[in-house]
């Protein structure tokens, strides 16, 4: 009887070493894409705000490939890669945007506190676009050819050393 007694306390032993396991394995940061070297889908976004157009699928299609970040003004994130984008606009970089489930008077006081790097900004009120494109979160940037053809993801928010990665995924879309 007192073999009975020991077999909860191996099954937690047993459970706890899994656990330990587990968690001392290196993460996988990566997450492949399943969009990668697909066509953007056929949208036509209103203005997310009024100083700014919206944004279209026929706007990617003039052969120069461009930037798509998807964000909102309540996305911290956003935030602190505000100024990287920043970067990337001044390296000459055309970004259009997205924004999430926002208000316009939001994403205006949002460009007008941490800056505008975007040529164009389409309000996606359902997220229908962010979930076609295959993005589930704020913020994601994507890289997009001349052609409308999504070339990379990046998940999560751009920082500085992420900028010379993305200049050079825009410069191989060009090629």
């Amino acid at each position: 009887m007192r073999w009975t007694l020991w077999v909860p306390l191996a099954l937690f032993a047993f459970f706890l070493g899994l656990a330990a396991y587990q968690l001392s394995q290196p993460k996988d940061e990566f997450v492949p894409s399943t969009m990668i070297g697909k066509p953007l889908p056929e949208f036509d976004l209103r203005p997310a705000t009024e100083e700014l157009p919206g944004v279209a699928l026929e706007d990617f299609k003039d052969g120069t490939p461009r930037l798509l970040n998807i964000w909102a003004s309540w996305c911290l994130p956003c935030i602190a890669e505000a100024p990287h984008l920043e970067a990337l606009n001044e390296a000459g970089v055309e970004i259009f945007g997205v924004a999430i489930r926002d208000k316009p008077e939001d994403v205006t006081r949002f460009l007008e506190t941490h800056g505008n790097p975007y040529t164009r900004i389409g309000a996606d009120d359902l997220s229908a676009l962010q979930l076609e494109i295959g993005s589930s979160g704020v913020p994601e940037t994507f890289v997009i050819d001349g052609n409308g053809i999504i070339r990379y993801q990046h998940i999560g928010d751009v920082r500085e050393d992420d900028v010379p990665m993305l200049l050079e995924k825009l410069r191989e879309a060009g090629e």
